[in-house]
C-alpha cells in the first residue's frame, strides 16, 4: 500500500513511476477523487454532529415555546448525519480497495518494458556442460533410477502432482537442510511456519487483491492454503510498533507451499518443473526505512542465493526483472536462473525482490527511530532459499553421467551422508 498524502502531493511523479508497471493514470486520478470527497464528507459529517450536539445540549436552557423546534432541527440534522455516514462508509470502502490495488513503485534503476522480454541479463557465471554423450532428462532419469511414482501419484492426487523417493527424495531434504545451515551462518532465525492462512495476510502480502485465481481456498474453514512462507512471515509481526534496534530482523522460513498455477495450462505441466504441491524455503527480512539499507540487503539476499547454486554447481544467469514482469509489490527484482540442458535454456530458481515499505504499510508493522523517535512503516524483502523439486530439474541433469547416476557436488555430500554419487552404476 502506498501513502496517500505522497500521492496527492506528487501527482504527475506518481502517475509516471506508475505508468511504467502498466498502471493507468486514470486510476490514479480516481483514487484522488475519492480521497478528497471521502475527506469533505468527514469535515461534513463532524460539522453536522457538532451541530446536533449544541442543539441537544440547548434544549434544557430553551423556553418551552422553543423546544419543540429545538428538537425537530436537532432530528432533520441527526438524519442528514445518519445518511451522511452511510454514504461516507460506502465511500471509504471503496477508496480502500482502491488502496489496495495500487501496485508499489518501481525504482528508477529498473529495466523499463511491457513483459519479460525486457528482463536484462546482469551476468551469466558457469558454463553450460558440454556432454560426451545423449543427456537424459530429469524424467528419463527419475524413470532410470526409480526415484519417483509420478503416474501413480496422478491417479491419487491428480495432475501436477509428484511423489519422489530413494536418493531422490533425501537429496530433496539435503538441499533444503544446506540452505538453512547456510542462512543460519548468515544470522537468519530458522522457522517452520504453517501453510494455512486466514484472508487478511493475503491482502497483507499483496495476493490479494491480484492472484485470487492462484490461491487454494477451503470455504468451509475460511482458510487459505499458502503459496510461500513470505505470506506468513510478513504477517507475523503484523500490528507491531518495534524499536529500531531489534531490526533488522532475518528469517529463514520453510514451509510446503500451494499454488494452484490457474495462469499455466499448458505450460510445464510433464515432471517437476510446475506442480501443485512443493516445499520452499523462503529468505525474509524485515528492515529500517531507508532504500540504501534495503538495497543493501536486496544484494545480500542475491549473493547468498547465487552462494547456494555455487554449492550445487550449476551454471545460472543473473535477471534484472522489468517494471512489466515483476508485479505489483515489487520496488526491485533479481531472478535467478539455472540452466536446464534437456530445454537448453536458464529456467527460474530463485526470485528476489524489494518491497520498500508497501507491505509494512498493509499489515501496518513499524518500528521506532533511534535518531528522531518518529514511528516509521519498515522495509521488507523476500527471497528464495531453494525451492524443490523445482531446483532438482536442473540438478540431476547438470549432474548426470553416461549410465544414468548423478555426482553430488562437494557441498552437498555432508547432507548425504558422505555419497558421491547416487543412481545408476
Amino acid at each position: 500500500m502506498l501513502d496517500i498524502k505522497f500521492i496527492v502531493e506528487n501527482t504527475d511523479w506518481v502517475k509516471q513511476s506508475l505508468a511504467k508497471k502498466g498502471f493507468a493514470s486514470e486510476n490514479v486520478d480516481k483514487l484522488i477523487s475519492s480521497y478528497l470527497e471521502m475527506n469533505k464528507l468527514k469535515t461534513s459529517s463532524q460539522s453536522l454532529a457538532e451541530e446536533k450536539n449544541r442543539l441537544s445540549n440547548s434544549i434544557k436552557s430553551a423556553s418551552a415555546g422553543d423546544r419543540p423546534a429545538i428538537i425537530a432541527k436537532s432530528k432533520e440534522i441527526g438524519e442528514e448525519f445518519k445518511q451522511q455516514q452511510e454514504a461516507l462508509s460506502k465511500l471509504e470502502e471503496d477508496f480502500n480497495l482502491q488502496m489496495l490495488r495500487m501496485p508499489n513503485f518501481p525504482s528508477d534503476e529498473c529495466p523499463v518494458a511491457a513483459d519479460e522480454s525486457g528482463n536484462v541479463v546482469l551476468r551469466k557465471v558457469g558454463e553450460p556442460r558440454k556432454f560426451d554423450f545423449t543427456p537424459r532428462d530429469h524424467i528419463e532419469l527419475m524413470e532410470l533410477n526409480d526415484w519417483a511414482e509420478m503416474e501413480r501419484i496422478a491417479k491419487v492426487s491428480g495432475s501436477r502432482t509428484y511423489a519422489i523417493k530413494n536418493d531422490l527424495a533425501k537429496l530433496e531434504l539435503a538441499m533444503h537442510m544446506l540452505v538453512l545451515d547456510k542462512l543460519r551462518s548468515h544470522g537468519f532465525t530458522v522457522i517452520t511456519v504453517p501453510s494455512i492462512s486466514k484472508e487478511k495476510p493475503l491482502y497483507g502480502q499483496g495476493y490479494l487483491p491480484f492472484s485470487r485465481d492462484e490461491i487454494y481456498y477451503m470455504p468451509a474453514d475460511d482458510i487459505y492454503l499458502s503459496g510461500t512462507a513470505e505470506l506468513i512471515l510478513n504477517s507475523l509481526h503484523a500490528d507491531e510498533l518495534l524499536q529500531e534496534n531489534q531490526l533488522p530482523i532475518l528469517y529463514a522460513g520453510f514451509s510446503p507451499c500451494f499454488r494452484r498455477e490457474a495462469g499455466a495450462a499448458g505450460k510445464d505441466t510433464r515432471g517437476l518443473v510446475r506442480v501443485h504441491q512443493f516445499m520452499k524455503t523462503e529468505q525474509f527480512v524485515i528492515c529500517k526505512n531507508d532504500v540504501t539499507e534495503s538495497d543493501k540487503w536486496h544484494k545480500k539476499l542475491l549473493a547468498i542465493s547465487e552462494e547456494v547454486l555455487q554449492d550445487l554447481e550449476l551454471p545460472y544467469q543473473v535477471l534484472d526483472i522489468c517494471t512489466g514482469d515483476m508485479g505489483a509489490p515489487k520496488y526491485r527484482q533479481y531472478d535467478l536462473e539455472a540452466w536446464v540442458p534437456s530445454q537448453n535454456c536458464y529456467r527460474e530458481t530463485h526470485s528476489c525482490s524489494n518491497i520498500t515499505e508497501w507491505q509494512a504499510r498493509r499489515t501496518n508493522l513499524r518500528y521506532r527511530d533511534n535518531a528522531d523517535g518518529k514511528v516509521k512503516f519498515a522495509h521488507t524483502l523476500n527471497n528464495t532459499g531453494i525451492a524443490t523439486p523445482r531446483a532438482l530439474v536442473p540438478f540431476i541433469e547438470n549432474h548426470q553421467n553416461a549410465d544414468g547416476s548423478v555426482n553430488i557436488p562437494v557441498k552437498l555430500q555432508p547432507y548425504m551422508g558422505g555419497v558421491t554419487v547416487i543412481g545408476k552404476k
